[in-house]
């Protein structure tokens, strides 16, 4: 399949490792011109780096740009540099790392709104940037990496619960008004998927529980019915579709990738 990406511009937002990474390689197998970014240049430098040799060959691999995504202007500059490097964007892959872990009592009025800003607020200002360059070049994809909390919330992490969520609307909202400009937005939430930011909860929670993390891990891997816990690449390749030109007609759905795990309909 043809997945019209030869050519096409893309930026990822915290695309240093895990599961913006793995989004960012694909991009780039496909023949995309792709902007990854980090807050943290060192990390940036190297997830470029790995991604050029997994991709191998004679590719120059992505441009970087560094961008804390909780910064209004960090973004600014981020698009400033979609511009100069890539020429505009056509394909805009909203991703935060997710807010700490912890229970409603535990998080005071400026935890909410550190939450706020990286995990809800980043996505409208990213948005808000790429629109006007999409409706310019005649269409364009936004993917919204949330959770598969926007189903099922999940025990623990009431910051993510929150604001997850809000991005599930924010994405119906943002499809229904674009669709008129070949403009497609969805979610796609992760369920467990094997990332450095999954592996952090599952110490945390085995750590909370007195068990400890092969026992936690087999425990939900028990519950999933695929048996076992999703790959980044695997995660990605959803995304992938879903964020090209071979999507013509899904607009505004949020899609789970986690194997089952959610009961939800």
């Amino acid at each position: 399949m043809d997945l019209g990406l030869e050519g096409k511009r893309v930026v990822v937002l915290a695309s240093s490792k895990g599961l913006g990474k793995a989004i960012a390689v694909q991009y780039v197998q496909e023949g995309a011109e792709v902007l990854i970014s980090s807050r943290d240049p060192e990390h940036l430098l190297q997830a470029a780096q790995d991604i050029k040799q997994t991709v191998g060959g004679d590719h120059p691999g992505p441009h970087t740009e560094v961008c804390d995504v909780s910064s209004k202007q960090s973004i600014e500059k981020l698009f400033e540099a979609a511009s100069d490097k890539l020429g505009g964007v056509d394909i805009l892959i909203n991703n935060a790392g997710g807010p700490p872990a912890g229970s409603f009592m535990q998080f005071k009025d400026d935890d909410w709104k550190d939450a706020f800003e990286q995990n809800l607020l980043s996505f409208i200002r990213a948005s808000r940037l790429a629109v006007p360059q999409m409706q310019d070049a005649g269409g364009g994809r936004i993917i919204n990496i949330a959770s598969s909390s926007i189903k099922q919330p999940i025990d623990g992490l009431v910051l993510s619960n929150t604001f997850r969520t809000a991005i599930a609307g924010l994405s119906k909202t943002l499809a229904n008004e674009y669709a008129k400009d070949d403009i497609l937005v969805n979610t796609v939430g992760p369920g467990r998927i094997e990332t450095e930011r999954v592996e952090s909860l599952d110490e945390k929670m085995a750590t909370r529980k007195g068990v400890s993390v092969e026992e936690l891990k087999a425990n939900y891997d028990a519950g999933i019915p695929v048996g076992r816990s999703g790959s980044p690449e695997e995660f990605a390749k959803a995304v992938l579709f879903l964020g090209s030109f071979a999507n013509t007609y899904i607009t505004g759905q949020s899609l789970l990738v986690d194997g089952g795990y959610v009961k939800a309909l």
